[in-house]
């Protein structure tokens, strides 16, 4: 077959558009300087300022959307397991047992509480997930362990912005690893042995639903009141429509475990997890498709906005998306 000159150029010129949109819609990979350390946790308060925490203390933040990253020291060496912030001024770090402030926008950072193993029968507390809804109540989950076994779960409540905690009874002895709240009553909190607890009153009480799995449930989103997904290991994904009274088993197309779960809008949501993987939906949750991430690292959390998806991993990876 032959081409005219003019076809075949307007072959190539279609064919580059094809390649520069694709790689602009595809995830860029970058390192920030941990020292090798994983990072754990990502938090963007705009488009362009961010924090990232990990291993070993190690806490850092951008001004640039991810440009360049600087270290910001707090003097521990517990991992950091989540970095969230209130407003542009008031954040939150979790490391061990302890909860770090800072009300200058993370220009400095103080020891707000820590969690003493005296308040759980000895046993050793890590902090793994805090949400606040404005700026006095807030909850912190996690679990307590005596070598190496979890004995008990953590779950504690502030009401007076972080003044003083108050740790709560639960329905589960499990470790609790993640907790979203959808607005100032409503709330989900996931974890080991298939987990999930939720309330309807600000935090108060907890009740616990049928996940109908046991494996351990590293994540949960709610956009609304009604809309929920959850995710977790062998590759399980859970998703409610009626606030959770019912969750159903969505086929996954990766047997990874999976760490992360954000939907964008009602319709669009990403996870990720262990060896690199993204997936994506489009149909409010029905069905995923594997995304190319340009990696087999583990990638351990995720935070998207409007235009920019984040997601962080191992030695101190950091891919972005933008959209």
């Amino acid at each position: 077959m032959r081409f005219r000159l003019g076809q075949l150029v307007l072959i190539i010129v279609a064919l580059c558009a094809t390649i520069a949109s694709s790689a602009q819609s595809g995830w860029v990979s970058t390192h920030v300087s941990s020292g090798g350390k994983d990072l754990n946790a990502v938090y963007f308060i705009d488009s362009k300022r961010g924090w990232v925490g990990g291993d070993a203390g190690f806490l850092a933040y951008t001004d640039d959307a991810g440009v360049s990253w600087i270290e910001r020291r707090l003097g521990i060496t517990h991992s950091i397991n989540d970095v969230y912030f209130v407003s542009k001024d008031s954040g939150v770090v979790l490391a061990g047992s302890s909860i770090f402030e800072t009300s200058d926008g993370g220009h400095s950072w103080r020891e707000a509480h820590a969690f003493s193993p005296a308040d759980f029968d000895n046993a050793t507390p890590e902090l793994y997930s805090l949400r606040f809804n404005g700026k006095k109540r807030g909850w912190v989950v996690g679990s307590a362990s005596r070598d190496d076994i979890v004995i008990n779960s953590i779950l504690a409540i502030t009401r007076d912005g972080g003044v003083t905690w108050q740790v709560l009874g639960v329905p589960t002895k499990q470790e609790l690893i993640h907790i979203d709240f959808v607005d100032d009553k409503r709330g989900w909190i996931v974890g080991a042995g298939g987990a999930i607890l939720h309330t309807e009153d600000a935090g108060e009480t907890w009740v616990k639903q049928k996940s109908d799995t046991d494996a351990t449930l590293y994540h949960v989103d709610f956009r609304n009141e009604r809309q929920g997904w959850v995710v977790g290991e062998r590759g399980t994904i859970l998703r409610t429509e009626d606030s959770g009274r019912t969750w159903s088993q969505v086929e996954s197309p990766a047997r990874a475990t999976l760490l992360s779960v954000q939907f964008i809008n009602e319709d669009e949501g990403l996870i990720v997890g262990r060896g690199g993987i993204i997936l994506r939906s489009g149909d409010r949750g029905r069905t995923w498709v594997e995304q190319e991430s340009g990696t087999k690292q583990n990638l351990y959390a995720l935070f998207i906005d409007k235009k920019n998806g984040w997601a962080v991993g191992s030695a101190g990876l950091i891919l972005r998306y933008a959209r």
